[in-house]
């Protein structure tokens, strides 16, 4: 069995809608506080030596929910990328950027950017579709997340056992962990469990 610490972790942070109903909120404010969690996350990954996370941030058919919290998901991950800036990485965003669902503000951000320094790898999947990832490869042969390495670790929050749609090739050999607290109520044990799990796996890449 070999034993070791993910060098590329997946992120499905779920659970933000289910949340804000918990608390007497309309739907669309959970995505606000799904924020500061995964900032948190970020520098316990950059702690851990994590060289590379992927956060999944919103499908293209995630688009089709209510205006008001289509408009409240894409706020979120305009702002998620302003938070990022004080904390340093090299940036890459992934999405359908010829739709209208794509939020402008994240153009430039759709080649690897270093942003304050540089430093780990971040993907932030934005307005992505399987589909239309896999659909690049029929011009090219490879995808359009093709920047995007293996994952080694796919942590989804919110309790849900499923990978919807996130990033179909690179999750091929991903081991998968389901945590059932919701995604704003995220703590540090929870992205510790994970990775005491997954050195308990048995990690054979198929072989």
């Amino acid at each position: 069995m070999i034993k070791k610490k993910p060098e590329h972790i997946g992120i499905i942070p779920d659970g933000n809608r289910r949340w804000a109903g918990n608390q007497g909120m309309e739907k669309q404010e959970g995505y606000h506080y799904g924020l500061d969690p995964g900032m948190r996350l970020l520098q316990l990954a950059k702690q851990a030596g994590i060289k590379e996370i992927t956060y999944y941030g919103y499908t293209v058919d995630n688009c089709k929910r209510p205006r008001e919290q289509f408009a409240a998901f894409q706020r979120a991950c305009v702002k998620a990328v302003d938070m990022l800036a004080l904390e340093g990485a090299d940036l890459l965003v992934i999405g359908d950027t010829a739709s209208k669902c794509f939020p402008k503000e994240l153009l430039p951000y759709c080649e690897r950017t270093p942003i304050c320094g540089g430093g780990i790898k971040v993907n932030f999947l934005v307005n992505y579709g399987w589909k239309w990832d896999l659909s690049h490869m029929q011009q090219d042969g490879q995808p359009y997340s093709k920047e995007i390495s293996r994952m080694d670790l796919i942590i989804r929050w919110g309790g849900m056992c499923r990978l919807s749609g996130f990033l179909p090739l690179q999750s091929v050999y991903a081991d998968i962990y389901v945590e059932p607290h919701l995604w704003p109520d995220f703590s540090d044990e929870d992205f510790f469990r994970a990775l005491e799990w997954y050195k308990q796996q048995d990690v054979t890449l198929g072989g």
